[in-house]
């Protein structure tokens, strides 16, 4: 860390173990909560009704949490890391406590959404304390730990939610956070020490960048038309080509009305003195190129974790639980190579190392197609394995990159703003890819079943054969995501990103900074590069 989050590490001192149990807990009650409820729909339609409605159970969890991260994000650098933590906690074990209360599916929906609200404070906040609790050198570690704990989670999830349902009660998959989340609650509000802010009580510390009472302020009509755009831009993704057909009047009327109110955040936020995503978030080459690729990551995702169960049922003829043991194997081997990475980074690069992961992220994609028909498990699980190690590689060194390019004041946002485009990369991923594997199913139905037949007849029966040509085109185009990804970073990502100076890890973060062509695209005078007027005054602290 480059100012006060390094003073933050030695401030926790050696109560870092219990702040991290506290962090993989939040992770993984956030990463749990969004995959749990899928296998235990049976039983809570049949308890609570509500067929036509019950995929809101879903998307309303990931509206709230995404449209929130940036307003989490810049709260978390304005107030400090702890309150927005603790509010989100309490705020999500609220949700869980009433979502095991409802009395019908409007009433869970909602509480869903009270769910997804914390569940936003979740995601971002932890992200950003593990990067202020570590230095550059020891980054990967966690960040890795993370990535095991959220890969984990959110693959366990409809296998624990199917068992609680099937031999407890579906009620329980929201109760079962109680305890853990108390138990993060207690570990953070104890052992998680944060420094003094200046402007605030307590002594000022020294280095850290002036709290301005513009800066103090929060930009709310801002955080208000980023909420009313996600919202709808996210619920015409979400519900387009399910709920009603694309070029229906419901899903031009949400897309146009996205697009106004786009323009009317844009404006907001150009006027806002302390904005909610502020304008340097897409100036800055290296933040930009991030975003961008972490988005088409997002979307490349929705491909192995939304339709390789599907394939392994369907095509396989495994049940539900093993069909989750496929997917589950990317686990295995990501945090290996997440963990590996930083032998790799520091030698060549974050650019670089990124480009290499999705490079062979890619060519496993596009192996996909070429396994035979019907196949055996293995052959997907090694498909997945080999995805995971080559994920490993691309997320973990951009995150740490951009991370490592901003100050404390900055991180929250910074942070925010990756996984905000994650998020709706992956919104757009599912409705993409959805609109993909309906009309190669559709073209199946045409050819094979009775005229005019359709996937919304209960009397269409989807063929193994169909699911799997299906599932492979949308694994044709999560690779395409890839290559984008790719194309992003050599295009528009600088060669060497522009690390701020750590005095105890000098030799890190020189070798990770200069590893790619130094002199090439340092990014001179870019707004937050170490060589930009704005961050001459940071330094750093010997911990």
């Amino acid at each position: 860390m480059s100012d006060t989050g390094e003073r933050a590490a030695g401030a926790a001192g050696g109560r870092r173990g219990p702040v991290v149990a506290a962090l993989m807990l939040g992770m993984a009650l956030a990463a749990l909560d969004g995959t749990v409820v899928s296998t235990a729909v049976p039983q809570i339609v049949g308890d609570l009704g509500g067929l036509s409605v019950f995929s809101w159970l879903f998307a309303g969890y990931l509206l709230a949490v995404t449209v929130t991260l940036p307003v989490y994000g810049r709260l978390s650098d304005t107030y400090g890391r702890k309150p927005v933590l603790v509010a989100g906690i309490i705020l999500f074990l609220a949700g869980s406590l009433l979502c095991a209360a409802a009395w019908d599916m409007p009433s869970l929906i909602a509480f869903r959404i009270v769910q997804g609200l914390g569940g936003g404070a979740l995601q971002g906040t932890v992200q950003t304390i593990a990067a202020d609790l570590y230095p550059l050198k020891e980054r990967p570690k966690i960040q890795a730990r993370l990535s095991t704990v959220w890969a984990t989670s959110a693959v366990a999830g409809p296998a624990l939610g199917g068992l609680l349902a099937g031999y407890a009660h579906w009620r329980w998959i929201f109760l079962i956070n109680l305890p853990l989340g108390l138990l993060a609650l207690w570990l953070v509000a104890r052992h998680l020490v944060e420094p003094s802010r200046p402007g605030g009580r307590g002594t000022t510390t020294a280095g850290a960048p002036p709290r301005t009472a513009a800066a103090a302020r929060i930009d709310w009509p801002g955080a208000l038309a980023i909420f009313a755009t996600g919202t709808l831009l996210l619920t015409a993704l979400v519900q387009g080509g399910t709920a009603w057909p694309w070029l229906s009047v419901p899903s031009l009327t949400l897309l146009g009305g996205a697009a106004v109110l786009t323009a009317v955040t844009v404006a907001v936020e150009r006027r806002a003195a302390a904005p909610i995503i502020p304008g340097w978030v897409w100036r800055r080459r290296t933040i930009a190129a991030v975003n961008l690729a972490l988005g088409a990551l997002g979307l490349l995702m929705v491909a192995p974790t939304v339709f390789l169960p599907t394939y392994a049922q369907s095509v396989l003829g495994l049940g539900p639980i093993a069909a989750c043991f496929v997917l589950s194997s990317m686990t295995l081997s990501w945090p290996l190579t997440a963990a590996f990475s930083s032998r790799l980074y520091t030698r060549i690069g974050f650019r670089r190392t990124a480009v290499i992961g999705m490079s062979g992220a890619v060519l496993v994609l596009l192996a996909f197609p070429l396994l035979p028909y019907p196949g055996e498990p293995w052959q997907p699980a090694l498909i997945m394995l080999l995805l995971g190690g080559c994920l490993g590689l691309f997320q973990l060194p951009l995150i740490v990159g951009v991370q490592s390019t901003v100050g404390w004041a900055e991180r929250g946002t910074t942070t925010a703003s990756v996984l905000f485009c994650r998020q709706v990369g992956q919104s757009v991923g599912a409705a993409l890819f959805g609109a993909v594997a309906n009309a190669v199913l559709g073209a199946h139905l045409t050819e094979g079943g009775p005229a005019g037949g359709s996937l919304d007849d209960p009397a269409a029966a989807l063929t193994p054969r169909a699911v799997d040509a299906a599932v492979e085109y949308v694994f044709l185009g999560a690779a395409a995501a890839g290559a984008l990804a790719v194309l992003v970073l050599l295009t528009l990502a600088p060669r060497r990103f522009p690390v701020l100076e750590e005095p105890a890890q000098t030799d890190e973060t020189d070798k990770a900074g200069e590893a790619d062509e130094a002199g090439q695209a340092d990014e001179a005078g870019e707004p937050g590069s170490p060589r930009s007027p704005e961050n001459t005054s940071i330094k750093s602290s010997k911990r």
